[in-house]
């Protein structure tokens, strides 16, 4: 009997649709490399579309490595109006009168939200307090606390258009943009939330560079495998 060949292993980079989430996207590689040991380095929310990293065999061990990585983000803020999850995907449970967004009123709130900051985790997230995901405490209406944590937020870019402000930015890793959205709805004198966004990049990793459903469903096995990247600094190869 032939003795079985290597396993694939490496980073495979996948532009993710809106309405999946991250999970679904490993399963969706794990079919197609016929390879159960997937993994991923940092989750997108099921709206969000862009880079998710893929992480194949041994190269699972990078994961941490490449957690922390910088990250860049397109996407749009909606004004009005509050969600409980601080998204488009929510409930609304706030709404205010649109502020007023001319660029030295959004100058100064951007302002504010630049650099080192201190933000709020969304209670709608997957942030474990005492073992348990936030967002299960969250839809079993338990009170939920403040949970806040130090990340480093750089904006890029921003337009405002009628209620809504495209904007690019590049932050830390553990940031959520929700989270800046809502945030900056309050410093206007608003509410706001997260209507869209799309990953840009990871690390020197582009989306430029990824593979989408619709190509990965059409690969072969072996076209998917040629796709993996090596780890960064040989983690994992």
């Amino acid at each position: 009997m032939n003795a079985p060949g290597p396993q694939p292993s490496g980073l495979f980079l996948f532009d993710k649709p809106k309405g999946i989430t991250s999970h679904d996207a490993v399963d969706l590689l794990r079919a197609k490399l016929g390879l159960r040991r997937i993994g991923h380095t940092g989750t997108l929310d099921p709206m969000a579309t862009g880079l998710l990293i893929l992480l194949a065999g041994a190269a699972t061990k990078a994961q941490q490595a490449l957690q922390g990585s910088p990250k860049i983000y397109s996407g749009t803020v909606r004004f009005g109006a509050e969600t409980d999850t601080w998204d488009a995907e929510g409930k609304t449970v706030a709404e205010a009168p649109l502020p007023a967004l001319d660029a030295a009123s959004v100058g100064r709130a951007v302002a504010a939200l630049n650099g080192r900051i201190t933000q709020q985790v969304p209670p709608y997230s997957a942030v474990r307090l005492k073992g348990r995901p936030m967002y299960e405490s969250a839809r079993s209406g338990a009170a939920m606390p403040e949970v806040r944590r130090e990340v480093e937020v750089k904006w890029i870019s921003w337009e405002a258009a009628g209620a809504e402000l495209r904007f690019e930015l590049e932050c830390s890793g553990g940031t959520y943009v929700r989270s800046l959205a809502r945030e900056l709805g309050l410093l206007l004198g608003s509410r706001a939330h997260l209507a869209s966004l799309r990953r840009v990049s990871i690390g020197p990793y582009g989306v430029t560079e990824a593979v989408t459903a619709d190509a990965l469903a059409a690969m072969t096995r072996e076209q998917a495998a040629a796709r993996l990247k090596p780890p960064p600094g040989g983690v994992g190869a």
